[in-house]
C-alpha cells in the first residue's frame, strides 16, 4: 500500500465530526445546488467546460428521480466515467498525492482514481444513499500491478459489495472482480482492513487518514 498507509495519522474525533458537519454545507441533502460564486470562479479559472461539468453535476443530483440505489449507482458511475478523464496527480496538481474535492475534480477536468471514487461517494450521499452502504476502497489492481481506489456499495451489512471503478464501466459484484485485491476501506465513520472480498475488519475511525481530513477541510471552505 506504500504511500497510503504512510499518510495515516491521529486526529481527535471531535475535530473530525466538526469537519464532516461543515462538509455537509457543500453537499446538502434535498434541494442540491452549487454556489453561484463557485460556478463563476470555476469558469474564470478553468473555462466554459468547467461550468458545464458542474452544472450537469448539479442537475444530476437535484433532478434525480431514481427508484432505488442501484439506479443511482448506475447514473453516478456513468456520469463520472463518461465525462471525466484519468490523469495522475503530478500532471494535474504537481504533487505526488492529492485528493480533490468533487468540485475541484469537476472544475479541473482530469483526476486520478481517488478523485473518481471520492466524487462518486459524495454524489451518492447527496442523492440520499446512506453512508453506511458506501465505502471508498483501496485495492491492488493486479492486471496493472498498481494500487488503485474504487467505490464499493453494500446493500446490507453482510452483502457482497458492488464495485464502482473508473477503469471498468460495468458495476459488478466483488467476486467477479478477480483483478482487484482489497486492502482497506473507509467512509465518513469508519476504517476497515480488508478480509477477502467482504466487509473487512474494523480498524478505527476514518479520521486516521490525514488526506481524508484535509479533503473535508477543503470541502468546508468551498475551496477551488
Amino acid at each position: 500500500m506504500g504511500i497510503y498507509l504512510k499518510r495515516l495519522t491521529s486526529l481527535s474525533l471531535t475535530a473530525f465530526l466538526a469537519a464532516l458537519l461543515l462538509a455537509g454545507t457543500v453537499l446538502p441533502a434535498g434541494n442540491f445546488s452549487v454556489d453561484r460564486s463557485v460556478l463563476q470562479t470555476a469558469e474564470r479559472k478553468y473555462g466554459r467546460e468547467a461550468l458545464r461539468r458542474l452544472t450537469a453535476w448539479e442537475e444530476l443530483i437535484a433532478r434525480d428521480k431514481s427508484r432505488g440505489d442501484r439506479d443511482k449507482l448506475e447514473k453516478v458511475n456513468r456520469f463520472f466515467n463518461e465525462r471525466l478523464r484519468f490523469d495522475n496527480d503530478w500532471d494535474v496538481w504537481g504533487v505526488e498525492d492529492y485528493w480533490a474535492t468533487p468540485i475541484e475534480f469537476l472544475a479541473k477536468g482530469p483526476g486520478d482514481c481517488e478523485d473518481f471514487a471520492i466524487a462518486k461517494y459524495f454524489t451518492l450521499k447527496a442523492m440520499g444513499v446512506e453512508d453506511e452502504k458506501l465505502r471508498i476502497t483501496y485495492v491492488k489492481a493486479l492486471r496493472y500491478n498498481i494500487h488503485h481506489m474504487v467505490l464499493t456499495y453494500y446493500g446490507t451489512p453482510e452483502a457482497e459489495p458492488l464495485v464502482l471503478d473508473n477503469l471498468v464501466d460495468s458495476i459488478d459484484h466483488a467476486s467477479r472482480r478477480n483483478d482487484l485485491m482489497p486492502i482497506l476501506s473507509f467512509n465518513g465513520s469508519g476504517l476497515w482492513l480488508a478480509k477477502q472480498r467482504g466487509a473487512g475488519k474494523a480498524a478505527g475511525k476514518s479520521s486516521r487518514l490525514r488526506l481524508w481530513q484535509d479533503l473535508l477541510q477543503k470541502m468546508s471552505e468551498n475551496r477551488l
